[in-house]
């Protein structure tokens, strides 16, 4: 269900051409020419001779299906989007690509992971495979397990035991093992160890084969002792009642981290990587274990904003302190919106701001309450704090025709976002690189034109990327360089939103 969701958009209707192409049947139905009257005996001999003519012969290069879970008519960017360059090469700018301080780079990011597109021309089988591993890893390393197990599935998990193993893994943290267990019953080959194979063949209800195989494993100390001993507790829990706790693991694996929650000794998915947090946005997790898992994917961008709204508005707050401030802050703000009245939005918009600000929350923030910030009618400084938020949401263009201020920073942010900040007076070192990234005669450094040249677009949008994080850190060639080169491949609201979002809320 989830790669057919994710694949709705294919059927969406493409804009018609200017001339609509012929069907069959119309073509049937036009008149034919008349028939020549007879021979054409005058007609000049084809050829001086009978001998065959020289023929060369090259063999043509087959395309791989492009491969993805949005279409370009969708993103826009081209199924031949990592033509020309190295698939490996590919690989490393994937896995370091910096996104973790940039919203808009986090959605050009992901815009690029799950676009339609195919492997490099002429790349081997393995190196092909490689790439498309990069980009399952750092959906995984994002916590967006979603996307990465619907990319996973749509590629052929079956195919390799490097593409289970994602599939498998996924599916743990997200819940939804019983597909990639069932399927190993098919091909065992594909396990990626006893302790799944045990795992699964439990889940099965073969409780005497998985029995069996746990014993084996002990006798030949395949696993260390510690897997072992969870593996009893899963496979046995009725022997092991009263006993004390297993000593929590350091770094699990999906695999361990599910047999914990199996077990009753649920981990805390708070210092263990990203996408652990999704776990924890089940009902297994207590509410405040699930605001935290949705904070912590929404700012990278993960999850979408109206999940973490939704788990904010659940029910009163049951504390004070951390993050129970933020749920009652937004809880009141939201009230005050719904009551329709400017006095009381005013009131509780700084003291929201201020905490969703220091929970790195700006943007998603934005794009849950900016259109109905919209309608009030505020004065002083709540006008001002409404109209920053109003540019870091999707309708920044026209929060730009009404400034809130006329001092100069505010001038120079809705000439931005109207894409014309040389026009309006920079008065930082950043906000003169970004204007002279928004210049008419910017352009990519030589090294990104030439790549261009070669054709290698995702290549470049990936180097932009990682420009635009020197930039944000306070080199001012680098963040020019990177605003001119994504406005030079089209990519306008990317680089409009980057360089708001960079000079209001920073995190460079």
């Amino acid at each position: 269900m989830r790669i057919k969701a994710a694949l709705i958009a294919i059927c969406l209707p493409l804009a018609a051409p200017a001339e609509e192409p012929l069907s069959a049947i119309d073509w049937l139905e036009q008149a034919h020419p008349a028939p020549l009257p007879g021979p054409v005996l005058l007609e000049p001999p084809v050829a001086e001779q009978a001998l065959r003519p020289e023929i060369e012969v090259s063999a043509l290069e087959a395309l791989a299906p492009p491969l993805g879970l949005v279409p370009p008519s969708i993103t826009g960017l081209p199924v031949d989007l990592w033509y020309g360059s190295d698939a490996g090469q590919l690989s490393r700018l994937i896995a370091e690509a910096p996104v973790q301080n940039s919203p808009a780079m986090q959605a050009l990011f992901y815009t690029l992971l799950l676009t339609e597109k195919r492997p490099p021309p002429g790349a081997p089988e393995r190196d092909a495979e490689a790439l498309l591993l990069a980009q399952i890893d750092r959906l995984i390393d994002l916590g967006a397990t979603d996307p990465a197990l619907a990319l996973t599935e749509l590629a052929g998990p079956m195919q390799s035991p490097a593409l289970y193993r994602r599939w498998f893994d996924t599916s743990l943290l997200t819940g939804e093992e019983d597909a990639p267990c069932a399927a190993l019953r098919d091909k065992p080959y594909l396990s990626p160890g006893y302790a799944a194979t045990i795992f699964c063949t439990i889940r099965a209800g073969d409780w005497q084969t998985a029995a069996l195989t746990l014993e084996s494993v002990h006798a030949l100390e395949l696993l260390p002792p510690a897997q072992l001993d969870l593996l009893d507790r899963f496979l046995s829990p009725e022997i092991f009642e009263g006993a004390p706790p297993l000593p929590a693991p350091e770094s699990p694996d999906p695999l361990t981290f599910r047999l914990y929650e199996a077990i009753g000794e649920r981990v805390p998915s708070t210092r263990l990587p990203r996408a652990f947090a999704n776990a924890d946005l089940r009902d297994l997790a207590g509410w405040k274990a699930q605001i935290e898992a949705a904070e912590r994917l929404t700012r990278i961008g993960a999850l979408n904003p109206n999940k973490l709204l939704g788990l904010y508005t659940e029910r009163a707050p049951a504390a004070s302190g951390g993050v129970w401030d933020r749920v009652a802050a937004v809880q009141r703000f939201d009230t005050a919106l719904g009551t329709g009245s400017d006095d009381a939005v005013a009131k509780t918009l700084p003291k929201v701001w201020a905490l969703i600000h220091d929970a790195g929350l700006d943007v998603p923030f934005a794009h849950l309450f900016a259109d109905r910030l919209e309608v009030h009618h505020l004065d002083g400084a709540a006008a001002a704090l409404a109209w920053r938020i109003r540019l870091l949401s999707p309708r920044y263009e026209a929060a730009a025709r009404q400034p809130a201020g006329d001092d100069a920073a505010d001038l120079f942010l809705a000439a931005l976002a109207l894409g014309e900040p040389g026009g309006a007076t920079a008065t930082t070192d950043q906000a003169r690189a970004i204007a002279d990234g928004f210049a008419p005669g910017a352009a990519p450094p030589q090294a990104l034109r030439e790549a261009l040249d070669a054709g290698q677009l995702g290549e470049v949008i990936l180097r932009s990327i990682a420009l635009f994080d020197s930039g944000a850190r306070g080199n001012p060639a680098d963040l020019t360089a990177a605003l001119a080169t994504l406005r030079h491949v089209g990519l306008e609201d990317t680089a409009r939103r980057a360089a708001l979002q960079l000079m209001l809320i920073g995190r460079g």
